[in-house]
Formats: structure tokens, C-alpha cells, sequence
């Protein structure tokens, strides 16, 4: 993959390693924010990722040496907005992929880009990057998942200083916090994302997708529905040829192989 840094140049990029699908953000001349052609690429990339059976788990990064400047408030001022219907900003922070996605940063991930890492299920960030949301600075709102998102994953008062100053903590705080899962040397997150994609991409491919989509929904769930709900999701899959795949490889000590079935 060539990250190319033409305004012209896809927003978007894709690339194969195997089960894992790269997608990187591709506008680095204005930091990789995000314009409509940046989100509609998103969405059209988690689209691929989730109908291929062939490909388990997605990374998403930047190019140019960081992740994400947030909203392309050049665009948003000309009227231009970047939500894709079904899937909100950045084509991923409404609905992203039903597959494992992990977010690679480095450099920085601000504003709409933290939004954008928030909305992938696992953070690789690269020691020293900058995480936080400056939208007050601008009056503006982080409305792109931020708010939501992180008083469930580190601590209210923590929070409300990122929101209300817009001052950003360094990778290593989220790290603390549990935001971050891990940390890795400047110039490496896509690889520490890759190791982290494969010890994932072993596993099968429905349970993955059952376990992330249960571990979404519970939050929504009462003590009463919690247990029929779970049931819904993780009864096909303890009944399906993949489950007995599983079984069978583990008692004859193979590796099993995955049919998505």
C-alpha cells in the first residue's frame, strides 16, 4: 500500500494482510481530517471488511505519521457534512463493523479522530501520541461518540476536564485508564495492531463477532433480559459446525479450522 499525499488521492485506503483488512484515513495534507469523501470511504471499507468471510478483523490508521486531526472544519464551514446515513460520523461512529476493528494511532487522534478510535473495540497507540477533544475551543460539541463513550471507560471527573478544557493527555494516561489497550514505540502501532489482530484472527470468526456485539449490548440490558438476550446471540453459535469444529480440533490437538458456519 502507497499512502499518497495528493488532495486528490483516495481519502480512504485498503489494504490485505491476510484475515486483516488495513484501512487508512489518506488526506495527510490537512491531518487526516474528516471530510465526506473520508467517511463515505470508511463506511464502503467496514462494508468489505464485514462481507468478506475470508477477512476476521479490521485496523484502522492514519497516514502521515499521525491518526486523526478530527472534522474538516474547512469543509464543515462550507456546509459539507461528514455523516453517512446508518453509520454517523466518519462513516463508523454510529455503526461500525459487526467484526473486531482495532484503531492504530500515532501521532495524534483529536477530536472527531478520537471519536473515530473510540468507535473501533480495541487501541493501539503509539507512546507520547496526543488523545483528546478540543471541540469546545471552537464551540463546538464532541457529538461524535466521545461524550458518550468515555464515562463508561474512564473515570466522570477525568472526563469532564478533557471536555471542558480541550486540553489532551498523553497516550500513556489513557493507557492508565484501560482506554488504550497497548502502547507501542513511535512508528510501530500498525505492527503492535497487527500482532494484536492475529491473536485475534485465530479465534472463530462467530464467536468473535457474537462476543463483541453481546459485549456492546449489555450495557442496555436489565438484570431480567440480560441472560435472554445473551442467549439470542451466543445460542446460534454454540450450535453451529464451527462450535463443533472447535470441540473436535482441541481433542484431537490440531488447529482448527474455520468455516463461518
Amino acid at each position: 500500500m502507497t499512502e499518497t499525499t495528493t488532495p486528490d488521492a483516495p481519502a480512504v485506503l485498503t489494504e490485505r494482510r491476510g484475515d486483516v483488512l488495513i484501512i487508512t484515513l489518506n488526506r495527510p495534507h490537512v491531518r487526516n481530517a474528516v471530510n465526506l469523501a473520508l467517511a463515505e470511504g470508511v463506511a464502503t471499507a467496514l462494508e468489505e471488511l464485514d462481507a468478506d468471510d475470508s477477512l476476521s478483523v479490521g485496523i484502522v490508521t492514519g497516514a502521515g505519521g499521525f491518526f486523526c486531526a478530527g472534522m474538516d472544519l474547512g469543509a464543515f464551514a462550507k456546509g459539507e457534512s461528514p455523516w453517512v446515513q446508518g453509520r454517523g460520523f466518519g462513516g463508523i461512529a454510529e455503526r461500525a463493523a459487526a467484526k473486531p476493528l482495532i484503531a492504530a494511532i500515532e501521532g495524534f487522534a483529536v477530536a472527531g479522530g478520537l471519536e473515530v478510535a473510540l468507535s473501533c473495540d480495541l487501541i493501539v497507540a503509539a507512546k507520547g501520541a496526543k488523545l483528546g477533544i478540543p471541540e469546545a475551543k471552537r464551540s463546538l460539541v464532541a457529538a461524535g461518540g466521545a461524550l458518550l463513550r468515555l464515562p463508561k471507560r474512564m473515570p466522570y471527573h477525568v472526563v469532564m476536564e478533557l471536555a471542558l478544557t480541550g486540553e489532551p493527555l498523553p497516550a500513556e494516561r489513557f493507557h492508565d485508564f484501560g482506554v488504550v489497550n497497548r502502547l507501542a514505540e513511535p512508528g510501530s502501532a500498525v505492527d503492535v495492531a497487527l500482532e494484536l489482530a492475529a491473536a485475534i484472527a485465530k479465534n472463530g470468526p462467530l464467536a468473535l463477532i457474537a462476543s463483541k456485539r453481546i459485549l456492546e449490548r449489555q450495557f442496555d440490558w436489565d438484570t431480567e433480559e440480560m441472560w435472554i438476550q445473551q442467549g439470542q446471540i451466543a445460542g446460534p453459535v454454540l450450535v453451529s459446525e464451527d462450535a463443533r469444529e472447535g470441540a473436535t480440533a482441541f481433542k484431537e490437538r490440531r488447529e482448527p479450522v474455520w468455516n463461518s458456519k
